[in-house]
């Protein structure tokens, strides 16, 4: 079989969360960072014939890049990439020795906040934060009447420290300030409708095929 370069895009995004993988077969791949704080999922265009484990992603995808469009043909304990006559074998490892994710998806319990994040704002705070060296990202209102929601790079331990403000062009009447780390902010560029929970966990998804579900940090707050 072949495998896209959209599909192999998003395995190179999968090993910024989890440098191993477990593929089920189908056409749905799912990983777990190994602090078990992000969760994602998206859909493929090919369909895997059978489960198998990687170990190590990265090096997989450097593999399958030493050959121009090559085969992947699927055996037992390894698959074949590249052609009949010009291939490696690139042998499987047992699932037991990757973090792999739970069997069934998060559920995001009733999200007190929804708001549309795109890849322009959301490429701004992170480019602020990473100049600022400040490591978290908060989701922030007042909790005024349609109070505007913000997004800023913040470091919460330091009120004095410098930050990066972007303005989410929607509004809320509740206060809150959930907090997340940008390190745990692994999606591919783009635009996702986000839903954040009080109960410490929120979602972006990209049009229901790709979804990362985030951990809030514990230091969020939600007024009501």
């Amino acid at each position: 079989m072949k495998i896209s370069k959209q599909t192999l895009s998003m395995l190179k995004n999968f090993s910024d969360i989890n440098m191993s993988i477990e593929v089920k077969a189908g056409n749905t791949l799912r990983t777990v960072s190994v602090q078990k704080n992000i969760l994602a999922q998206t859909d493929i265009e090919e369909t895997f014939p059978q489960d198998f484990a990687i170990y190590d992603l990265s090096r997989f995808l450097s593999a399958a890049s030493l050959f121009d469009n090559p085969d992947f043909v699927f055996g037992e304990k390894s698959v074949r990439i590249g052609t009949d006559n010009d291939n490696i074998n690139y042998v499987y490892c047992d699932p037991s020795m990757i973090v792999t994710p739970p069997e069934k998806n998060i559920t995001v319990p009733d999200p007190e906040v929804k708001f549309r994040l795109t890849q322009t704002k959301l490429d701004k705070i992170l480019r602020r934060g990473n100049v600022l060296s400040l490591p978290e990202i908060s989701v922030e209102c007042n909790g005024g009447s349609n109070d505007r929601i913000v997004m800023r790079a913040i470091d919460s331990n330091n009120d004095s420290s410098d930050a990066g403000l972007v303005d989410l062009e929607a509004t809320a009447n509740s206060s809150f300030r959930f907090i997340f780390k940008i390190e745990n902010f692994k999606m591919i560029p783009a635009d996702y409708d986000v839903e954040i929970s009080s109960k410490g966990i929120s979602r972006f998804s990209l049009q229901d095929k790709t979804q990362y579900w985030v951990a809030n940090e514990a230091s969020s707050t939600y007024g009501g």
